[in-house]
């Protein structure tokens, strides 16, 4: 009895550690059989750049950074003494064009019916040069010494005088007939050419005006007031903020539960952990410059990195550019 009752004892204390002993294994096999993968990401917004299709120095700004603006908003004023100069120069070639189209009402002059006659000499010889070039080149092609490219340079050529030539004589015709209808007709649109010049220059001067496209927020702004801005130069930055968006880099052994169109709970820490959903509508390999190296020891492979865009499903309050978002994804 007294030998049964020590075995009794000296067995208890090893069956309690094989108990602890299996007890951790389980504990262990559960957890390291789900462990965590933290996703980082971050907001995203779109943004336009505001510039101008005219150089000029800055005159007034009208905005500031972090202030929210309205589609057709004035955003800044620019100061271009060079297009108003233009201004002058295209309204001194309409009034030109004007009193010329006044000149074609009293008829052709003695000096202009011969100047449109020399001009159709002119084409007439232009003509026949054009005509022997292409005769000799026409010869030679058929010999082939010529390649058929050159035939179709020479021929264009051969055209183009034979065409310049009618329109000469049209032009000394009219002018010795004394055609005031048609002389008219050219004056008039020739003072219609002079007003688009002008309506031309008057939407450089509207350009001086920066007008924002859409809402958003200044984000940035760029010059000061009286520095000088380049043809296209960014002046200011402007985010829609009602289109933002988060992106995040995944390798593609995560992306099970990231496919397109699919639905993955975050947490934003700058607002407290809120809990928000998104929605994937966009994947991407961002190529193998962003590759993972495997770690296992049998059957490596590269894991590549994908960009993966999602978007919330609802409004998220307080969300803005640059914030981190995580998705914790079990592996």
């Amino acid at each position: 009895m007294i030998k049964k009752s020590r075995n009794t004892k000296m067995w208890l204390p090893f069956f309690c550690l094989l108990c602890v002993i299996f007890i951790t294994a389980i504990i262990g096999f559960f957890m390291l059989g789900k462990k965590s993968e933290y996703i980082q990401g971050q907001a995203e917004v779109n943004e336009y750049r505001v510039s101008s299709k005219v150089p000029g120095r800055i005159l007034e700004i009208r905005v500031e950074e972090g202030q929210m603006v309205r589609a057709g908003d004035t955003l800044a004023i620019l100061e271009a003494p060079e297009v108003m100069a233009k201004m002058e120069q295209a309204q001194a070639a309409k009034n030109a064009a004007e009193a010329q189209n006044a000149k074609a009402i009293k008829g052709a002059r003695q000096e202009q019916i011969q100047a449109a006659y020399e001009m159709w000499q002119k084409a007439q010889a232009g003509v026949d040069i054009a005509e022997k070039s292409y005769q000799r080149v026409k010869n030679l092609h058929e010999e082939g010494v010529l390649p058929t490219q050159k035939l179709d340079e020479v021929t264009a050529q051969r055209q183009a005088a034979i065409a310049t030539e009618k329109a000469a004589k049209a032009q000394y015709d009219m002018a010795k007939n004394g055609a005031e209808r048609e002389d008219k007709m050219a004056a008039a649109a020739l003072v219609n050419r002079a007003g688009g010049a002008v309506d031309e220059v008057k939407a450089y001067i509207r350009e001086t005006y920066l007008i924002a496209s859409s809402d958003g927020e200044v984000s940035e702004i760029f010059p000061q007031v009286g520095e000088l801005v380049g043809t296209g130069a960014p002046i200011m930055n402007i985010a829609q903020m009602d289109d933002l968006w988060v992106t995040f880099s995944v390798r593609e052994d995560l992306l099970k539960n990231m496919q397109k169109d699919a639905e993955v709970e975050a947490t934003i820490p700058a607002l407290g952990n809120e809990k928000v959903k998104l929605k994937v509508y966009y994947l991407k390999d961002l190529g193998s410059y962003a590759a993972w190296k495997a770690t296992k020891t049998q059957g490596q492979y590269d894991l590549k990195t994908f960009e993966v865009r999602a978007k919330p499903a609802t409004a998220i309050k307080g969300l803005r550019p640059g914030m981190s978002v995580i998705i914790n994804q079990e592996s």
